[in-house]
């Protein structure tokens, strides 16, 4: 195998588990006879359908959030996104009882938006652009640089 990416330790990875544990499901990993003897291998999949939020990203926001010093998230992160991020940096923020700021591409569909509101999201719509939706995250947003999590 490779080697980790560059300041990726052990104990880090540890840490981010216990700092989740309490925030996120436990998911199962699952294994399928009939595909393993399909595909000649031994296979295994992380359901992390049944993360809350659907999704896996609730792990990555969960921890961006609670590992934020408090001085640096008192008002609150910010991110764009379509989606299953959205989601789970608003349901993040909302545990931690700071705002979350979220600039989301104006054909969204309307449960995913549904879902970042759900948990207390400001939404700011913007043009389905990559460069759109940067331009709207600087401008609406951060205008003084100051929020704490501009994680993607």
């Amino acid at each position: 195998m490779g080697s980790n990416p560059p300041g990726l330790t052990w104990s880090l990875i540890e840490a981010a588990r216990a700092r989740i544990a309490p925030l996120i499901h436990r998911t199962p990993v699952l294994t399928s006879t009939t595909l393993d003897e399909q595909s000649g291998a031994r296979l295994f999949f992380k359901c992390e359908n049944f993360q809350k939020g659907g999704a896996f990203k609730a792990r990555g926001a969960s921890n961006a959030v609670f590992s934020l010093p408090e001085a640096q998230v008192r008002r609150g992160v910010a991110t764009h996104s379509s989606g299953n991020h959205a989601a789970a940096l608003a349901r993040a923020a909302r545990l931690r009882g700071i705002p979350a700021y979220i600039v989301m591409p104006n054909n969204t569909p309307l449960a995913k938006r549904a879902a970042a509101e759900r948990d207390g999201a400001v939404i700011t719509l913007c043009e389905p652009t990559l460069a759109a939706r940067e331009r709207a995250a600087l401008e609406t947003l951060d205008p003084a640089g100051e929020f704490a999590a501009g994680v993607r």
